[in-house]
């Protein structure tokens, strides 16, 4: 049995296409936001690691970077402070990621924005980040 996947283009803001597309329902909005988050995760913890190498390389012999049992202790530190960005979407990739998956979503949460209306998040979890416009004092 052969399935057949049509792509379409996802329409801009203003377009008339754009009124007619379904509304995103709480279920796949979900499963969306929490691939998102993981992909952040993922990418940060991609990215400490290759900062983590770069400082092995240049360690001296009897640096304790050099040491085994601490590289592994630091790649399981390093893995929950990923994990950790990530839920805080302190980087902005799963919001960007958010935006280009669910345009519906997005336009809907610039509307409430615009309103001044509270639960203009994509999701839960989003609120409190640094990257939805709270700074820290």
């Amino acid at each position: 049995m052969t399935r057949s996947i049509e792509l379409q283009q996802a329409p801009q803001a203003g377009d008339a296409a754009a009124d007619v597309l379904p509304a995103v329902d709480a279920r796949t909005q979900a499963k969306a936001t929490d691939a998102a988050v993981k992909f952040e995760a993922f990418f940060i913890k991609q990215m400490i690691s290759q900062m983590r190498a770069g400082t092995r390389a240049l360690a001296d012999e009897d640096s304790p970077d050099k040491k085994r049992v601490n590289q592994d202790m630091l790649d399981l530190a390093d893995g929950l402070v990923a994990d950790t960005l990530a839920q805080q979407r302190a980087f902005g990739i799963a919001d960007l990621m958010l935006r280009q998956v669910l345009p519906q979503a997005a336009q809907a949460q610039a509307a409430r924005a615009a309103a001044g209306a509270p639960g203009a998040d994509l999701s839960s979890g989003a609120a409190g980040s640094p990257s939805h416009g709270k700074t820290a004092a």
